[in-house]
């Protein structure tokens, strides 16, 4: 299922950008960057309600966008996202693999970390960005551009959330992969890997979020959605035609890498 948002918004970029877990958070505001420098944005989520308030969003701001519902850890679920964001915006030009369970996760010490718990992290984490690379590969473009979102805990190593970390380590190892092999079509393959970041889920999940960590920081202050959206749209433009197979981390200084 699709719903569709156009508008008289001129100078677009070519192609479109697939975003998933664009139903809110850092997802969302990824989406409404893209639309607004003028890409046709596809903002995909397994919440079908949000992705669509995402897509009319970004309409009302001008912006042209489509609401797709995607399961990223079945591999139909995605082939469909992906040929119906192919004719409903056209050809891809990037994909940003955003998608990822966080706030519901359980903080526990990793002896007591369930197998259940590990799976479904993994699932969706790590196993959904693959997964999508997977239904994407033959959609995009020619010097297309692949973004995954990983997480600066992975050089932390944040204590009693093994599962979480893990998964975003491995969208590291994931992402030079493939950009060893998407490389000859000149496609990029490059990770984000966001500090703690204010949004809805972050608030859910840990107490005093808007003081957490900023004494560790250089900058002195918290992150917000807007502050990493920069990063991805440098990934997903021209000026990082070069670029492949990195990770930026954005942190406010957190740690230096």
């Amino acid at each position: 299922m699709t719903d569709q948002g156009s508008s008289d918004v001129t100078a677009r970029t070519t192609g479109a950008a697939l975003v998933t877990g664009a139903g809110g958070g850092l997802g969302r505001e990824i989406a409404r960057a893209l639309a607004a420098r003028g890409t046709t944005v596809v903002a995909s989520d397994i919440d079908v309600d949000r992705v669509r308030e995402t897509a009319q969003l970004i309409t009302a701001e001008g912006g042209r966008a489509h609401a797709v519902r995607v399961d990223v850890t079945d591999p139909a679920s995605a082939a469909e996202a992906v040929a119906l964001a192919v004719d409903v915006a056209g050809p891809l030009s990037a994909l940003v693999n955003n998608a990822a369970i966080y706030a519901s996760i359980r903080r526990a010490p990793f002896a007591e970390i369930t197998v259940e718990e590990w799976d479904r992290v993994m699932a969706v984490n790590l196993r959904g960005p693959w997964v999508m690379a997977v239904a994407a590969r033959d959609a995009l473009t020619e010097g297309g551009r692949i973004v995954n979102i990983s997480s600066a805990t992975v050089f932390s190593g944040s204590a009693e959330w093994a599962h979480y970390v893990a998964s975003k380590a491995g969208v590291i190892g994931l992402t030079r992969v493939l950009a060893r092999e998407l490389g000859p079509r000149a496609i990029t393959v490059n990770a984000v890997a966001p500090g703690f970041t204010l949004t809805e889920a972050s608030y859910d999940l840990i107490e005093n979020a808007d003081t957490y960590g900023v004494a560790r920081s250089a900058l002195q202050r918290p992150a917000r959605p807007e502050d990493i959206v920069g990063a991805v749209l440098y990934l997903t433009g021209p000026d990082s035609a070069y670029v492949t197979g990195q990770t930026l981390v954005v942190d406010g200084g957190r740690q230096f890498i």
